[in-house]
């Protein structure tokens, strides 16, 4: 005759039934909070793209031609605008690279300068505590220059090595080119600055 062997398992003590419902009570507010802060960061991320792309472009200065305001890997903050004052550093499309100038001439202003690079608006001399060296740099157009409708004469704060307004591959940019202005230099750090 063959026996048959039934097991019995113990029932868990109190403490235990305690024990293993606070582990799975523990790991099902793990999973609830890990899945909200992967949606909270993924918001955060989407807004800031968001905020980037619209209103809030950020971009890093390549190239030497804004020296010294600006310096080759500085990271700047813009403002979306297509509406430029004299003075204001802007950014704008050409060839699909994104350069910084400094807007010098409004549509209809007369643009004046001598061999000594020194710059005239409508008949009055620009004073440029910006600019360390000034110099013609390179220059194919004809002064003094009328700035057309709907477009900005633009000058790099480093004159000699410069491509801007001055050189006809660049020529005037057009206000649609225009992505905005320079607001904020965020990196480095020791160099933060609103402009």
């Amino acid at each position: 005759m063959k026996s048959t062997e039934i097991k019995f398992t113990a029932i868990p003590s109190t403490e235990e039934v305690k024990a293993e419902r606070d582990r799975l009570a523990y790991r099902s507010r793990y999973g609830r909070v890990l899945r909200s802060t992967i949606y909270a960061l993924v918001v955060v991320a989407a807004v800031a793209v968001l905020l980037a792309t619209l209103f809030l472009p950020v971009l890093q200065v390549s190239g030497d031609s804004m020296n010294p305001t600006l310096e080759d890997r500085d990271i700047l903050l813009l403002v979306k605008s297509d509406s430029m004052k004299t003075g204001d550093l802007c950014g704008f499309y050409w060839q699909n690279k994104l350069l910084l100038k400094r807007v010098i001439g409004q549509p209809g202003d007369v643009i004046s300068m001598d061999e000594d690079g020194h710059v005239t608006v409508n008949g009055t001399v620009l004073d440029e505590p910006y600019v360390d060296e000034l110099a013609l740099g390179e220059c194919d157009i004809r002064f003094p220059y009328q700035v057309p409708e709907n477009r900005y004469f633009v000058l790099g704060d480093h004159r000699s090595v410069s491509i801007d307004s001055r050189s006809s591959v660049i020529g005037c940019v057009e206000k649609s080119q225009v992505v905005g202005r320079v607001f904020l230099r965020i990196w480095p750090l020791n160099r933060l600055a609103v402009f």
